[in-house]
């Protein structure tokens, strides 16, 4: 007989909350077939059936709700031992992050360096993507931990706020310096990628304070609206903190319409069922490593 552990009960869980081996498999990082035999080990540990499979689909049986009342507490218990006791550099496993462009061009290196520090056996696996997609791949389980633009509105998620963005204009350093202003917004305007928060907020400023004639080129690369500035392709509106070194070295300078968007929120975000403490502190490091950066940048 298979003896009854935490990953056949873990497992248990995520199959019951997800809806079925696939999606299970998925929010786990697993293949279904082991997410199947899981399962199997589980019942014949138990010497039961916990769910009923008729018609392709898993529903729980009576003994299947009786585990999950007592699986929630162990994991419940679980995630208090693994707080309160278990030394963070024991601790192994899989931390699938998810990061937008913003955070990938400033403390996103801090960032996995701490982390780093902090769980020197966990396996970090990035992915950089517009927030859109981030919280897709959050909600369906694919990543562990978003920092995106947030906050997410949804119940089953918990938001860690981060230091907000402002943003500022920018253009060429050699472009017409006679030009002021306004004037400068007949130029194509380098933004943020197409389906993002940034971008659609920028467009309907623009048909509100410009008219229907402007130009947006969206883009999912800051560095390469930067280096467009740079070369006088047009002007951007674009985080302030990273424009600074730039505007320094005298290879673009800021200009004033009159007007800017509203800075960035972001926030690290995570489901908060099944809550897992090595999340959590990933979450709070993140705070700090962006509060960290941004007073540095800002002295």
């Amino acid at each position: 007989m298979a003896r009854l552990n935490l990953e056949h009960l873990s497992t248990f869980l995520a199959v019951v909350r997800l809806g079925g081996v696939r999606k299970a498999a998925v929010g786990l990082n697993l293949t279904q077939p082991a997410i199947t035999a899981r399962i199997k080990n589980l019942e014949d540990a138990l010497s039961c059936t916990l769910f009923d499979r008729a018609g392709g689909r898993m529903r729980l049986t009576k003994r299947g709700e009786l585990l999950l009342a007592h699986a929630e507490k162990v994991e419940h218990l679980a995630q208090r031992v693994e707080r309160d006791v278990m030394d963070p550099e024991g601790i192994e496993g899989h931390l699938r992050l998810g990061v937008s462009e913003t955070i990938a061009q400033c403390w996103l290196p801090e960032l996995i360096s701490r982390l780093h520090r902090e769980y020197p056996k966990l396996q970090i696996e990035l992915n950089v993507d517009i927030s859109v997609n981030l919280r897709a791949a959050l909600l369906n389980r694919e990543i562990d931990l978003a920092i995106l633009l947030g906050p997410i509105s949804e119940f089953s998620v918990d938001n860690t706020p981060l230091p907000a963005f402002g943003l500022a204009w920018y253009a060429a350093a050699n472009a017409a310096p006679e030009v002021t202003g306004a004037d400068y917004l007949s130029r194509p305007v380098l933004t943020y990628a197409r389906n993002t928060r940034p971008f659609r907020e920028l467009k309907e400023l623009l048909l509100d304070r410009v008219g229907p004639d402007f130009l947006l080129f969206p883009s999912s690369s800051l560095s390469a609206c930067f280096r467009l500035v740079e070369e006088d392709i047009g002007v951007a509106v674009l985080p302030r903190i990273l424009g600074q070194d730039l505007v320094r070295a005298g290879r673009i300078r800021e200009f004033d319409p009159g007007w800017v968007p509203s800075p960035l929120l972001f926030t690290a975000s995570y489901l908060g069922e099944p809550r897992s403490q090595m999340v959590q502190t990933s979450a709070a490091i993140a705070r700090e490593v962006a509060e960290g950066y941004m007073a540095d940048k800002n002295n």
